[in-house]
């Protein structure tokens, strides 16, 4: 199966199709994102502006979803907020607070001081650099807030 997205003016999917893969064979019998694109402006108008995605990532950076948009300068799919980290050549969303670190292991911005792993409740405090317990907050989990 081939995967198309709808673009509007601004660049930002609004719908997620998919088609058959002899939909985008062109004449040689190759898979072809032109003849894709053709295929579906066929069946939803020739003024729509198409593009194909991948649904396991392996081009555009990622599977286009409704919502995200499309860098062309980095011909990408990017989910809302994200924003580009050019030193990790990567989309990410931003660091909560300055002091944050880039984590090459789990591709985000992380505190650079650890979470106490307990039963309590935490809060980064920018200003100490680091994790200040919430009053009252024993035996908290995130699935009883």
């Amino acid at each position: 199966m081939a995967h198309f997205v709808e673009l509007d003016q601004n660049n930002t999917v609004t719908r997620v199709i998919v088609i058959s893969n002899d939909d985008i064979l062109d004449g040689n019998g190759n898979e072809s994102e032109d003849v894709g694109i053709q295929f579906c402006k066929n069946l939803y108008g020739q003024d729509k502006n198409w593009m194909q995605t991948s649904y396991n990532g392996s081009f555009r950076y990622k599977y286009a979803a409704i919502g995200d948009t499309y860098d062309p300068e980095r011909n990408a799919f990017v989910s809302p907020g994200h924003i580009y980290v050019e030193e990790h050549d990567t989309f990410a969303l931003p660091p909560k607070f300055p002091s944050w670190v880039w984590s090459s292991e789990r591709k985000r911005f992380v505190a650079p001081v650890q979470k106490p792993v307990d039963t309590f409740r935490y809060l980064w405090n920018e200003d100490t650099l680091s994790w200040d317990l919430v009053e009252g907050s024993e035996g908290w989990r995130p699935w009883n807030a």
